[in-house]
This record gives structure tokens, sequence and C-alpha cells, in this order.
């Protein structure tokens, strides 16, 4: 499915690189895993060949992908719901799929929610989880550094 040097995303995980395709036993079984390093805090991740396509991997997006997320980032976003407990929850679901334009919605949207009212704790390492899944693939689709797609998407959301 994947190839070694294929840019990916592991949802809730971000964007890696695809280094090596690796035979390693754990727990006892001997399966093939993909071996993926993620640019931002240089973690390694290992993600099962057989488990990829449920997992809902991906290539990272192309330059017309990146566009729709400035897009994105630069609207003006929907009605949220005033529930913590349902905003949450709808919120997380849009983050689990793994989806560049829903984690994109969510960086916007709660952003903007907590300039009008501010957020939970909860609801606030949410938006550092889903900003940082968002820098991840961004860096990889343009070539960039972290501190760069950091400035960019805060003046977008301005």
């Amino acid at each position: 499915m994947f190839s070694i040097g294929d840019k990916v995303v592991y949802p809730m995980h971000g964007a890696g690189v695809i280094e090596a395709i690796e035979e390693k036993e754990v727990l006892g079984k001997k399966r093939k895993y993909y071996i993926m390093k993620l640019p931002l805090g240089e973690m390694r991740v290992m993600v099962p060949l057989e488990n990829a396509e449920d997992s809902r991997m991906r290539q990272i997006i192309d330059d017309d992908g990146y566009k729709k997320v400035v897009d994105i980032l630069k609207g003006h976003g929907g009605t949220m719901d005033p529930n913590w407990n349902h905003r949450y929850r709808a919120n997380m679901e849009k983050i689990k799929s793994g989806n560049i334009y829903e984690v994109a919605e969510v960086v916007r949207n709660l952003s903007a929610w907590h300039k009008e009212k501010g957020l939970s704790n909860g609801e606030k390492k949410m938006l550092d989880n889903a900003r940082q899944i968002l820098i991840s693939e961004l860096v990889l689709v343009k070539g960039a550094k972290k501190d760069q797609m950091e400035e960019m998407i805060e003046k977008l959301l301005a």
C-alpha cells in the first residue's frame, strides 16, 4: 500500500515519512510494520501493515489540498454546540477521522470559541493536539519549518 519515502498521515498522531518496512515480534507475534518518522518531536511510530487501511492512514494532501486548508482556516466557523460535552465529542470525531479538512475546521472553530468565550482545559488540549496534527502535515506539504507553519496559521486565524 505504502512505500519507503512516502509522506503519510496516521490519524491522531499526524504526518510523517515512512522510513522502513520491517518485520518485528511484538507480544510474541511477528508482523510487518511501517516505521514512520514524525517531523515534530522526532517521534517514531510503528504501524502494522495489516492495520494501515483500517486506521485511515493516507497520503498527505497536495497543493490544491493545502489551498483548501488555507480557505477553511480563513473562513468563518459554523455554529458550535454550546454544550461542552457535545462539542468535545463532535470535535474528537473529526480529529479521529484523519481528514485534514475536518482537523482544520476544529482548529478554526476552537480558536474562535477560545477568543470569544474561552475553552476548558480539555478543549485547550484538544486544540493544541489538532494544531500539531495540522502543522505536521502542512510542514511536509510545503517543505517548511514548524515555526513558519505556526505563524501562517496564526495569521489566518486572526
